[in-house]
């Protein structure tokens, strides 16, 4: 996690132990950090996105965010099942590291995936899904309210 590359919302370079620190902050002024992974295919690759979201905190206007992209073969992903597993795990394993390096981090995690009852393609996934979660120890959010994943990590994925 720490050797990946990492960008601010403005796409500048910054290092995962800046983030750190400002996460560290952000937490002190009572926000949460929200955290999802989206991906899209092009061409023979699945690009995954992975967004850090720092909103909420005492006096805080707007928010920051940071991501990081990370390229794997399509043909890993056969089934759609197996994608959305995916992106749930970078959000977990990234939410994990986070939780190591500061235990009283507040987190929130977003999976860019539809509610069961909407009957759309990822739907028959979201219970599983957020019990992954869930099970994993986090708070958890799908659509429409999971904007980390479904609209700031979905925006780099493409």
């Amino acid at each position: 996690m720490i050797k990946t590359t990492w960008n601010t919302g403005t796409n500048d370079n910054i290092t995962f132990n800046d983030i750190i620190e400002q996460i560290k902050k952000h937490t002190l002024l009572n926000g949460t950090t929200y955290i999802g992974t989206d991906s899209f295919f092009i061409k023979d690759d699945c690009i995954f996105a992975t967004a850090i979201c720092l909103y909420g905190a005492d006096k805080q206007k707007g928010g920051r965010y940071f991501f990081t992209k990370t390229k794997l073969n399509k043909k890993q992903f056969p089934e759609l099942s197996i994608r959305m597993i995916k992106e749930a795990e970078k959000t977990i394993n990234l939410a994990n590291h986070i939780v190591e390096l500061i235990p009283t981090a507040k987190l929130e995690l977003h999976l860019d995936i539809s509610p069961q009852e909407n009957n759309e393609g990822t739907s028959h996934l979201a219970k599983m899904l957020v019990g992954y979660v869930k099970g994993s120890g986090y708070e958890c959010k799908i659509k429409p309210y999971a904007f980390a994943a479904a609209s700031i990590a979905d925006k780099h994925s493409k």
